[in-house]
């Protein structure tokens, strides 16, 4: 079963973050997705840019109509996932709370319910 383990953010709480624990934050996930891509469990991490940089797009007369996003109107937002391979439930609930600041934040994971066939 897939799974998606989602970590949220803002600017203020990456801007209260001091820039000399940066690299020992950076090593400790590498260290993570290292561990669980070697198992074979993580298929993939994606950390996401600013808020700022997000865009909506939608279809007008058929081409792109793009305006500035997120979505949402939030504090908090994406700020990356990771996309498990797990046998069970509590297999994805034990990586997730692995996860290095899951005892500061919470992991948001999702299950995944369909994917579509990559040969179509």
């Amino acid at each position: 079963m897939k799974y998606v383990a989602m970590i949220y953010g803002n600017q203020a709480k990456w801007d209260s973050f001091p820039a000399e624990a940066w690299p020992e934050a950076i090593a400790r996930q590498e260290a993570f997705n290292r561990r669980y891509r070697e198992s074979g469990e993580l298929i993939g991490a994606y950390g996401l840019a600013d808020a700022a940089a997000a865009q909506l797009v939608r279809r007008e007369g058929g081409a792109p109509a793009v305006t500035d996003g997120p979505y949402l109107e939030t504090k908090e937002y994406l700020a990356s996932f990771y996309l498990l391979d797990c046998d069970s439930l509590e297999r994805a609930q034990e990586i997730a709370a692995d996860m290095p600041f899951a005892d500061v934040d919470p992991v948001e994971l999702w299950p995944v319910l369909h994917e579509s066939a990559a040969d179509v």
